[in-house]
C-alpha cells in the first residue's frame, strides 16, 4: 500500500466556504476539514489549520487570528487560501510521493478569472503537474450519479456554508446557473440573531451551528424536540442557559428559507421548456451540508411540486465528482471551465 500511494498521488478537492474535502485516487475521502487557518501574528506564522483552527475558534489570546479564506463562496484571503491548499494536499501526498499529482478542485462558478488563476496557481505551487478546475454543481452532480453527459435536463441545488448554487445541466454543460450568498453561514447567522433579539443570549458561531443540527428545520416536524443552549446573557453579562424550541429556531430560520425557496422557483421560471419536463420527471437533487437540514426536501416539494431528493453522500458529492474525473479524462476535459 505504501508503494501504491507513493505512486497514486492524483488529488480531487472541493475547496469549500464551510470544510475543504481532499479525494485521492485509489484511496477514496482521505481528508474533511474545517476551512480555517490560524494565523499567528507576533511570529508572522501559521498556527493551525483545518480541525485545529476551528477548535480555536472563539478562544484564541490576541496574537492568534483564526481566517476563513473562503467567504460567500469566493476567496476572501488570497494568501490564507493558498496555504490551506499547500498544507491540505502535502498532508494527503506526503513528500515522498514519486511523481507531481494532478489536481481537479471544485470551485464556486461565480468566482472570478483573477481568482481561477490565483487557485490554479497555488495548485502548481504544490508541484501538481496538472490543474483543472471544475465548477462545484457540476462536480456535486457527477458525485451524486446524476447522468449530466445527456441530453437531458438535471437540477442540482447545493447548499454549501457560503453560497447556494442552484444549476440545470445537460450535455456536460450548464444551461443554467446562479449562486446566492445565502446558505449555511447564513442560517447560523440568523440564529445568533434571534438568540440575542428573543432572549437576550449572546452566542458564537460554532453554537448556533450546533443548534441548527440539533433541532433546526425548514417545515414542521413530527416529533417537536427541544435543546438547552449556554451563551452570555446581554443584560446581565455572566453565563446563561436557555431552553428553546424547533419551533423556535425553524422561525429564526424562515428568511433564509424563504430566499433560497424564492431562488428556485425563479430558477424553473427561467429553464427552457424541454429541460422542465426533465426536471418535472427526474426530479430536483439536494447536495452540501445545507440538504441535511430537516424537512428542507419537504419544503422544497410542497412550493415547487416537483420531486425533491438528497443526495446519497450531500456532503462529500462536489469532492466525490471532482474524484471521478481522475480517473474519467474525456469528462474531465468536457466539463472543466478554463
Amino acid at each position: 500500500m505504501n508503494l501504491f500511494s507513493a505512486f497514486a498521488t492524483d488529488v480531487a478537492i472541493d475547496l469549500g466556504t464551510a470544510n475543504t474535502c481532499v479525494f485521492a485516487r485509489g484511496r477514496g475521502i482521505v481528508l474533511n476539514e474545517p476551512s480555517i487557518v490560524a494565523f499567528n501574528t507576533a511570529k508572522g506564522s501559521i498556527e493551525a489549520v483545518g480541525t485545529e483552527a476551528h477548535e480555536m475558534l472563539g478562544r484564541t489570546p490576541a496574537n492568534i487570528k483564526p481566517v476563513r479564506p473562503m467567504k460567500d463562496g469566493v476567496i476572501a484571503d488570497f494568501d490564507a487560501a493558498e496555504k490551506m491548499l499547500v498544507h491540505f494536499v502535502r498532508k494527503v501526498t506526503g513528500r515522498t510521493a514519486l511523481r507531481r499529482p494532478r489536481l481537479v478542485i471544485g470551485v464556486p462558478p461565480e468566482i472570478t478569472q483573477v481568482e481561477r488563476r490565483a487557485v490554479k496557481d497555488s495548485g502548481f505551487r504544490v508541484k501538481a503537474s496538472e490543474v483543472y478546475l471544475v465548477d462545484e454543481p457540476m462536480a456535486a452532480a457527477i458525485g451524486s450519479g446524476l447522468p449530466v453527459t445527456e441530453a437531458a435536463g438535471n437540477m442540482i441545488i447545493d447548499i454549501g456554508g457560503g453560497t447556494t448554487d442552484i444549476a440545470v445541466i445537460s450535455l456536460a454543460g450548464t444551461v443554467y446557473g446562479r449562486s446566492l450568498r445565502v446558505a449555511g453561514n447564513a442560517l447560523d447567522e440568523a440564529i445568533m440573531q434571534f438568540m440575542r433579539r428573543n432572549h437576550n443570549l449572546l452566542v458564537g458561531e460554532r453554537t448556533a451551528e450546533w443548534i441548527k443540527c440539533e433541532v433546526g428545520s425548514a417545515a414542521p416536524l413530527d416529533h417537536p424536540l427541544t435543546v438547552e443552549v449556554k451563551g452570555r446573557h446581554l443584560l446581565e453579562g455572566v453565563p446563561r442557559t436557555v431552553t428553546i424550541t424547533d419551533g423556535e429556531v425553524r422561525e429564526a430560520l424562515a428568511e433564509p428559507i424563504r430566499t433560497i425557496v424564492h431562488a428556485v422557483r425563479d430558477a424553473l421560471e427561467r429553464v427552457p421548456p424541454e429541460l422542465s419536463a426533465d426536471i418535472f420527471d427526474r426530479g430536483v437533487v439536494l447536495t452540501g451540508g445545507g440538504a441535511l437540514l430537516r424537512n428542507l426536501d419537504k419544503r422544497l416539494r410542497e412550493e415547487t411540486g416537483l420531486p425533491v431528493l438528497v443526495a446519497e453522500n450531500p456532503l462529500t458529492s462536489v469532492v466525490l465528482g471532482a474524484g471521478k474525473m481522475l480517473t474519467d479524462l474525456a469528462l474531465l476535459r468536457k466539463v472543466t471551465n478554463d
